[in-house]
């Protein structure tokens, strides 16, 4: 029996907001985002990378990075309350995001807007991204292959829901009408896996641009140098 084959890349998925359609004043939009690596500088350059990090800071690498505890230095990064170590802390991390190869793939829903969206916002999002993925891996050659995107859990619940969905889109209901190669993996919370970190990182600094394009992110900065393909124009996005 011969192996099975597989495609040259991986995509790890995260969000930023809340999926329902009640708006948050401080966060009124649904960021989901597609991180695309591939396999062999991700397990070659990547990985490495991100445990040199945690030993340099944390003298072990079971340390998962979350932005919000980050942003909010909570336990296990109490060490960020110095100023000292959190502007070293940030300029490494910094360093780490912009040496790695990697796209995104992102879509961004308004909440509270003239025309709200219908439905379940992940489940819309995922089926912009899915789209933009199997074009984006075209573009890049692929043409075989599985390719697996990796979430992380929200809830027996949820994940059900969204793995029907995620089958039913890539069964031939999409854009294209074609049968996507791409199978979906469910990640504990708990996974400390870079490349969820990765998305992780990257959802809630690219609501903050959507949402307020003109104020100062010096972490989108960082990821604009990226490959970052959005699945809308500026003009669909309507800010009130």
């Amino acid at each position: 029996m011969s192996a099975p084959e597989f495609g040259d890349y991986i995509v790890y998925v995260d969000e930023s907001g809340h999926a329902s359609q009640d708006p948050d004043p401080n966060f009124p939009c649904f960021v989901l985002a597609f991180c695309l690596f591939q396999k062999s500088s991700y397990s070659r350059q990547v990985v490495p990378a991100m445990q040199n990090l945690k030993f340099q800071f944390f003298g072990h690498d079971m340390v998962v990075l979350h932005e919000r505890e980050i942003r909010k230095a909570l336990q296990p990064f109490a060490i960020l309350k110095n100023r000292r170590v959190r502007d070293e802390f940030h300029q490494q991390l910094t360093s780490l995001i912009n040496g790695a190869d990697f796209s995104i793939i992102h879509h961004t829903l308004q909440k509270g807007g003239l025309v709200p969206p219908e439905g379940n916002l992940y489940h819309i999002a995922a089926q912009r991204c899915l789209e933009a993925l199997h074009e984006k891996l075209l573009q890049l050659g692929q043409k075989g292959g599985a390719t697996h995107v990796v979430f992380e859990m929200r809830g027996n619940n949820e994940d059900r829901l969204l793995e029907l969905e995620f089958r039913r889109i890539c069964a031939g209901d999409n854009k294209h009408q074609v049968v996507y190669p791409f199978v979906p993996v469910f990640a504990s919370k708990k996974a400390n896996s870079t490349g969820l970190q990765f998305a992780d990182l990257v959802a809630r600094p690219i609501g903050l641009h959507y949402l307020r394009p003109d104020q100062p992110n010096r972490a989108y900065e960082v990821l604009a140098t990226k490959d970052i393909n959005p699945t809308f124009t500026q003009s669909e996005f309507d800010i009130p």
